[in-house]
């Protein structure tokens, strides 16, 4: 493999830079693998799942982990809370910009003026040099305080300012923590899921705490070399429980998502429900959970995009092709496809 085989040109005017209403207006792109695929919207998925069909979700939620502060000097100062590294959240591993001059110890204001609070001290650089660990000051609560102070941090390569910060959450959102949605679930109404239910589709959640890595280029020639990152996931035994019922009645476990995969499939492949996985899933390997995915269209060159290869096989650059030339929105707040695993 060569980081080559995973690349397309995808034109700055196809990536979606704010989502469609209501959500499940998105378009869906159906592939099950031998005919034509279909054009569908995602509002038909209680059409295209049977009864006895399992639809596993990623149920984080994504935090306002964008703060922007300033130096006792006045410098403007971005922290970007990553990931909690303590059961209370108060200490974070952090991207901070510009953080090369700041030293351990120094505070960081929100607002203006001489009487804006101190909000972040900074800590040392973290083994991954590029990151920081920063503690969180001021109310009992880090979360609270983040309600209102930060913002919701959307990726980099959408420019325009998101008008309500629900947009960047599921509906079905629960546990705090993620630095980016899952956002396949995004298309998610209430009504939808309310739907689907109905179509004798049972539902099992899973937490998987995403993070900014999840959009990183590949780095390697070789896309095997790529140092993979890792995240935290939590798999509860009652929805590792409904996958192995649901598979041995003949029903088929959907995954919203390529975080609700991973998640699955480390579970599946350690034997261990919680914990850090660094699972690389690309072609050649061998699926244990996941029969259906729903997932949005990736960026080129990443592991996503390996991730949907090893699902589908190459078939995917059909896919992408026909999504470019049909006018299907990319990304995040882009449509989505529903593809059954190739086999």
């Amino acid at each position: 493999m060569r980081v080559a085989d995973f690349d397309y040109d995808l034109p700055d005017d196809r990536i979606a830079q704010t989502p469609v209403e209501p959500r499940d207006a998105a378009r869906l792109l159906v592939d099950r693998g031998a005919a034509a695929p279909e054009h569908r919207l995602v509002r038909d998925l209680p059409d295209l799942l049977r009864a006895g069909d399992l639809l596993v979700v990623n149920e984080t939620r994504v935090i306002p982990a964008r703060l922007r502060l300033r130096r006792s000097t006045g410098g403007s100062v971005e922290v970007l809370l990553l990931e909690a590294l303590d059961a209370e959240r108060r200490t974070w591993e952090a991207m901070v910009r510009p953080g090369g001059k700041l030293r351990p110890g120094e505070e960081l204001v929100a607002g203006v003026g001489p009487d804006g609070a101190a909000l972040v001290r900074m800590g040392e650089r973290t083994a991954a040099g590029d990151t920081f660990a920063v503690e969180l000051l001021g109310a009992d609560d880090p979360l609270a305080t983040l309600g209102v102070h930060g913002e919701m941090p959307l990726p980099p390569y959408i420019g325009v300012p998101l008008a309500d910060p629900d947009r960047y959450q599921t509906v079905f959102a629960d546990e705090p923590g993620s630095a980016a949605a899952p956002t396949a679930g995004l298309h998610f109404t209430p009504g939808l899921l309310a739907a689907v239910a109905e179509r004798g589709v049972r539902r099992a959640g899973v937490e998987l705490v995403v993070g900014l890595d999840t959009f990183q280029p590949i780095s390697t020639d070789d896309p095997l070399d790529h140092p993979m990152h890792t995240e935290r996931y939590r798999v509860p035994a009652a929805t590792m429980e409904a996958v192995a019922s649901t598979r041995e009645r003949g029903g088929r476990v959907v995954a919203v998502g390529t975080t609700a995969v991973r998640a699955l499939e480390s579970a599946a492949a350690r034997d261990e429900l919680s914990g850090r996985t660094d699972l690389f899933i690309h072609r050649g390997f061998d699926w244990r959970a996941v029969d259906v995915l729903l997932t949005n269209f990736h960026l080129p060159r990443t592991t996503l995009l390996m991730m949907i290869d090893a699902f589908v096989g190459p078939r995917w650059r059909d896919l992408y092709a026909t999504a470019l030339a049909g006018d299907y929105r990319f990304l995040s707040f882009g449509d989505a496809m529903l593809l059954d695993r190739h086999r």
